[in-house]
């Protein structure tokens, strides 16, 4: 069951409230579709979330706004193989936030990357850092990456999967 959003602003914009039931159906699709291969090619458990502080995520959009953005892209990135800001996170994805303004031009919409000056050079108004599970996953260290899975799962979303490679694999 779907939620609905009385704002007329809500309705213009992409986007609702869902239930249960939809966030449980897309985080098992993504496990059994993309994850198990993810995590093989990486040779550790690929990131299954991104997780962003309400504070650091206002402070964003906040931002976002005073540089008269109307939206947010959230575009899905892998972190290089060899990523020395933090090593647990060398090739796993995470989620980059961007600030957008949607265009029209006749018929066509187009939500455009805002770019901002710093030290007189245009960047993108990007958000990123997010505490990623795994390898963060509400423990105190990382896992060890010595099997495939080695972090607690929440009940939304878990996936059983019958991996005729791996036998049977609970995510």
């Amino acid at each position: 069951m779907t939620q609905t959003l009385t704002s007329p602003k809500m309705q213009a914009n992409r986007g609702r409230l869902v239930d249960t039931t939809h966030v449980d159906t897309l985080i098992s699709n993504y496990k059994k579709n993309r994850w198990r291969d993810n995590s093989r090619k990486i040779g550790k458990p690929d990131s299954l979330s991104a997780w962003y502080g309400l504070e650091e995520l206002q402070e964003f959009l906040s931002l976002a706004k005073q540089n008269n953005a109307d939206g947010i892209k959230m575009y899905f990135g892998e972190y290089p193989e060899d990523f020395q800001e933090n090593p647990d996170f060398q090739s796993r994805q995470t989620v980059v936030l961007v600030a957008t303004k949607r265009t029209q031009s006749g018929s066509t919409t187009k939500n455009r990357d805002i770019y901002v000056h710093n030290n007189g050079k245009p960047q993108i108004l990007g958000f990123n850092f997010s505490e990623i599970c795994p390898p963060y996953c509400g423990t105190d260290s990382p896992p060890d990456g010595t099997g495939l899975i080695q972090f607690e799962t929440e009940r939304i979303g878990t996936t059983i999967i019958n991996d005729e490679q791996d036998g049977l694999i609970i995510i």
